[in-house]
């Protein structure tokens, strides 16, 4: 199980750092007191083999000075390469043969003592690189051989050719625990490289997600601002379609109360006017709520678009015609409030701009498809010089068309001076949840 430590280093990772200081403390161990063990068990099976091995007194004296000599050897090294990294250097290669010569000169006198010769077979990379760690295997290998043939010198050519034999099995497997070694190294080089490569992956990694995040972030706010400004428009639209159009329609029916000397007429219209300050507060109370139109509060839009266009024909006095073709479906409240939206716009720029005497309303619901259309014979316009949102005007076409974008639709207008005008929204049929 792996967590986070100090400094961003996972447990794992000071496990590893663990683990791998751990086995250079024990090869360090080896090195300052291995050669000290092997040395010792050579020495007590050959003083128990005095007899058995024939030793003579020379030899006898002559095996103390050298094991002395062994021991001086070995605290010398130990003193020198002790806090040195263990890298192969000229005094380790001296240090190396020269306890390859005194284990030669002591399996000499006595064959046991090759298990010190044997310390040249652990580590020998520590010491020697090269050719010199070629002839120094070899050289232990003689030795080893030497001793395993019943000991030097040889006698007859059945010791000598038991001695080439155990030579030859000896430098065989050195040449295959080599070639083992030599693929273990480079394994060990690639996961070294391939560990590397894998830090900086990770760190241009964590680098990406932290230009990422700060990217998210940045996203974030422009979003927030994006929809800000949306919103505004959004009531901007809802204002102007409502209030601005309710006020609007007061304005026309209190002129001609104020033009008219028929007090019933003046009555009539004055009783429209108060309607549509009715109506026109309803619509700004839901538009501050962001809830659907008053007209859809109750009827579904083909209702709610007979009712509208009824009305303004009534106020407007010009014949408004309404029909539905297709099968008629429930829609998603933002569609049907769209829709309405634009046809109530468009029936607004027909009455202020149009003088239109017949207007038509269609709706039609096709497969995946609405359409609204709406067409009167008014005197049209020059669609090349229509203007856009003024402080005296509307939002007109622009808002419209903004409307049937904002759910995934089109809007489309086909007009010229003297003959009418037809505006058509297109948008996704999109069901009631």
């Amino acid at each position: 199980m792996t967590g986070t430590g100090a400094g961003g280093r996972t447990v794992a990772d000071t496990e590893g750092v663990t683990d791998v200081a751990g086995v250079e403390q024990r090869w360090a161990a080896y090195f300052r007191w291995g050669p000290y063990g092997l040395l010792a068990a050579g020495a007590v099976l050959s003083l128990a083999s005095v007899d058995v091995v024939g030793m003579t007194t020379g030899e006898r004296y002559t095996a103390v000075a050298l094991t002395g000599a062994a021991v001086v050897l070995q605290w010398w090294w130990g003193r020198w390469s002790r806090g040195r990294p263990p890298a192969p250097s000229v005094p380790g290669a001296c240090y190396y043969f020269a306890r390859w010569a005194l284990a030669f000169a002591l399996s000499w006198c006595n064959p046991f003592f090759a298990f010190y010769a044997a310390a040249g077979y652990v580590g020998p990379d520590r010491l020697l690189r090269g050719h010199a760690l070629k002839a120094g295997l070899v050289a232990t290998s003689v030795v080893i051989a030497g001793s395993q043939a019943g000991g030097m010198p040889l006698h007859g050519p059945l010791g000598w050719g038991v001695f080439g034999g155990l030579l030859c099995v000896h430098v065989t497997l050195l040449v295959v625990f080599g070639q083992l070694a030599a693929r273990e190294e480079e394994r060990s080089r690639i996961q070294t490289a391939t560990i590397t490569e894998l830090e900086r992956t990770n760190a241009a990694l964590q680098q990406a997600l932290d230009e990422n995040a700060a990217l998210h972030a940045q996203l974030l706010v422009q979003a927030r601002e994006a929809g800000v400004a949306d919103e505004r428009r959004r009531l901007a639209a809802e204002i102007h379609d409502t209030i601005a159009q309710g006020l609007t329609g007061i304005i026309a029916q209190l002129q001609v109360v104020a033009n008219t000397p028929d007090a019933d007429l003046a009555r009539e219209h004055a009783a429209r006017a108060t309607d549509l300050a009715r109506h026109s507060l309803g619509e700004a109370r839901r538009s501050v709520h962001n809830l659907a139109p008053v007209a859809l509060a109750h009827d579904g839009l083909p209702e709610a678009l007979e009712k509208t266009a009824s009305e303004w024909g009534e106020r407007t006095g010009v014949h408004t015609g309404f029909t539905v073709t297709g099968t008629v479906e429930q829609l998603h409240d933002e569609v049907a409030a769209t829709l309405l939206r634009i046809a109530q716009e468009a029936l607004s720029n027909t009455a202020r701009h149009a003088h239109a005497t017949r207007v038509g309303v269609t709706l039609s619901f096709m497969g995946d498809e609405v359409t609204l259309d709406i067409r009167d014979d008014g005197r049209g316009f020059d669609r090349t010089a229509v203007r856009q949102r003024t402080s005296t005007g509307g939002f007109g076409l622009p808002g419209m068309r903004a409307r049937a974008e904002r759910i995934a639709g089109s809007l489309t207008v086909e007009s010229e001076p003297d003959l009418g005008t037809a505006v058509s929204a297109r948008v996704p049929l999109v069901r009631h949840d």
